[in-house]
């Protein structure tokens, strides 16, 4: 088995630590618990972040920058279908690539408005909201699709996980894009 590269073990910590940040809330994720997942000691984690606030600032600074571009790949598009799945498709690739920050995303949807992950998750989940041109308001069943297609992606992305392809990612977009509403394309 090859030796990982430093920026490897560095995304593999990241991407522990969002999951781990996703699934059990910043305050009871403890440093030794993603050491643990992660395969280092809390020392060795210790030695790449001196804190569990610096390595959630850099875990959301690097989701944030992944909705980012998402959002900017889709902003030629008008909003509606081919918008939404275009989206989808760029988060399905995330959700396989670094599930964490899929989950960390999802997490974000479903935090308590005001709580201390939805201020922290507040930049990642308006990017996300921009990417799906959900206007606040306007259509609260959107919002909640939006939502939903979301959680159907990083639940289904679990399942391929071991073994991806490119046919299983475009179901994923499939299943999602129904979840949205949408109908299928005529490919698919």
């Amino acid at each position: 088995m090859p030796r990982r590269t430093p920026q490897q073990l560095d995304d593999q910590v990241v991407d522990g630590a969002a999951t781990l940040f996703a699934r059990h809330g910043f305050e009871e994720t403890s440093l030794r618990r993603i050491a643990e997942a992660v395969g280092f000691s809390k020392a060795g984690l210790l030695h790449h972040y001196p804190s569990k606030e610096a390595l959630r600032g850099e875990v959301v600074q690097r989701c944030l920058v992944e909705v980012r571009m998402i959002a900017a790949g889709v902003a030629h598009r008008p909003p509606g279908p081919a918008r939404d799945r275009e989206a989808l498709a760029a988060l399905a690739e995330l959700a396989l690539r670094r599930p964490g920050f899929a989950e960390l995303i999802l997490s974000g949807l479903s935090a308590a408005p005001g709580g201390g992950e939805a201020v922290v998750l507040r930049p990642v989940v308006s990017a996300l909201v921009e990417a799906f041109a959900v206007t606040t308001g306007a259509d609260p069943v959107r919002g909640a699709r939006v939502a939903g297609a979301l959680g159907a992606l990083v639940v289904a992305s679990a399942a391929l996980r071991q073994h991806p392809t490119s046919d299983e990612a475009r179901h994923l977009v499939d299943l999602a894009c129904d979840t949205l509403g949408h109908r299928r394309r005529a490919d698919g």
